[in-house]
């Protein structure tokens, strides 16, 4: 027993150590997009030349806070033609109550609704995209979830690097960073701010040590008809995105390998997260673990190190509370503390992050539960339905 607990303290504190230096890394990477932050590239269209640009939401039901966010993308300060499309699977959708009132009380925005009937693949959000992009009337196409809210100039910033190559290539999508807006109790607090601390920081990291990204964030997908016809649209023949679980995640892979840039801009916008039961909310970690397992197989599994609270909090418990293993802890905890605010805080502007931060190691603790417990099986829950997921693919399992 001595053996197995000197071994488990000896990799504990190894774990929590390289969990420092990814913490380390996170810092160097969320300044190098900070500077992104203060450095404007003065890029954008010539005045009078701001092409149209069509939003598309798919929608499915009425969330928490869903109809402000769907107001911010109403009230929009571009210089061109804007109009929203709003596509639904049934007609009977609550949504489209909503989105009626939207019409009534925005009757100088053009607004439409699309019926979208067909179920072309098993991931219903993206069935309703391939069937509204016909009915879009321009080129640049915008894309974010139902319950996302925007700043008045948040068209504006997304459009702009189209006006532009990067680094020699042609722009296919330009992608925002977000934050998560807790309406719930203690599990919608805890998914906020993994978003901010945890998940952000995950993606300014990436971004810096691979020269840029190459994927996309379902917060916002901007991307033009062009594009998205070159690779085959959202439901082409060879392994169509309505098949895909991270479907925003692969629209980003699929045209950066098609020789298109792929932005990460400093326009940061809100998605609300809902009041969970625990239940829910292991379903929603869960299928989200597992979505990024299958999307980035050798990223994921280095992900387990960087959890350096647990690990630190487990060599405390292996060495019976050394006092080597409490100075490994407090450090832990500082780095940790450090990336959380100078991400969430920041970078995002989540003054939320303030708030929950006494509840970081116990949402670190939760990510490293759900990091181990994604490799155990491959079936997801999305909306109240049963999935079985292979290489980022949807199976539906019958109940």
């Amino acid at each position: 027993m001595d053996t197995l607990a000197l071994s488990i303290e000896i990799a504990a504190a190894l774990l929590a150590v390289c969990g420092m230096a990814y913490g380390l890394i996170a810092l160097w990477a969320a300044r190098d997009f900070e500077r992104q932050l203060k450095t404007p590239d003065g890029r954008g269209f010539p005045k009078g030349e701001w092409p149209g640009v069509t939003v598309l939401k798919p929608m499915k039901g009425v969330d928490a806070r869903m109809y402000a966010g769907l107001v911010s993308h109403c009230v929009q300060r571009y210089p061109g033609e804007v109009e929203l499309l709003f596509g639904v699977s049934t007609l009977e959708d609550p949504a489209v109550a909503e989105i009626a009132r939207l019409r009534v009380e925005y009757p100088q925005v053009d607004i439409r609704l699309v019926d979208c009937p067909q179920q072309l693949g098993p991931n219903g959000k993206v069935s309703n995209l391939a069937q509204m992009v016909p009915h879009a009337r321009y080129e640049y196409l915008v894309i974010n979830d139902s319950d996302i809210r925007v700043s008045p100039q948040y068209l504006t910033s997304v459009i702009a690097p189209f006006a532009a190559r990067s680094e020699g290539k042609s722009v296919g999508l330009v992608t925002v960073p977000y934050v998560g807006r807790a309406v719930g109790g203690v599990w919608s607090k805890l998914e906020a701010l993994g978003i901010s601390t945890e998940f952000m920081a995950g993606v300014f990291t990436a971004r810096k040590l691979e020269g840029g990204v190459r994927f996309g964030l379902g917060s916002t997908l901007a991307t033009t008809r062009t594009a998205l016809a070159y690779i085959g649209g959202f439901n082409g023949e060879v392994e169509p995105l309505t098949q895909k679980l991270a479907d925003d995640y692969e629209l980003g892979v699929r045209l950066s390998a098609a020789g298109y840039a792929v932005e990460l801009i400093p326009e940061v916008v809100e998605t609300s997260v809902p009041s969970y039961s625990l239940r829910g909310f292991c379903e929603h970690q869960l299928r989200w673990s597992r979505g990024v397992r299958d999307s980035r197989k050798a990223g994921y599994l280095g992900l387990g190190v960087t959890y350096m609270v647990p690990w630190a909090l487990l060599a405390v418990v292996a060495s019976a509370g050394a006092l080597w293993s409490w100075s490994l802890l407090s450090l832990a905890l500082l780095v940790r503390m450090a990336v959380a605010l100078t991400v969430g805080v920041g970078i995002l502007n989540d003054v939320q992050v303030l708030r929950y931060l006494l509840l970081l190691p116990l949402r670190d603790c939760f990510a490293l539960f759900f990091w181990v417990w994604s490799f155990a099986d491959n079936t997801v829950v999305w909306r109240g339905l049963r999935f079985r997921l292979k290489d980022g693919t949807l199976q539906r399992v019958e109940a």
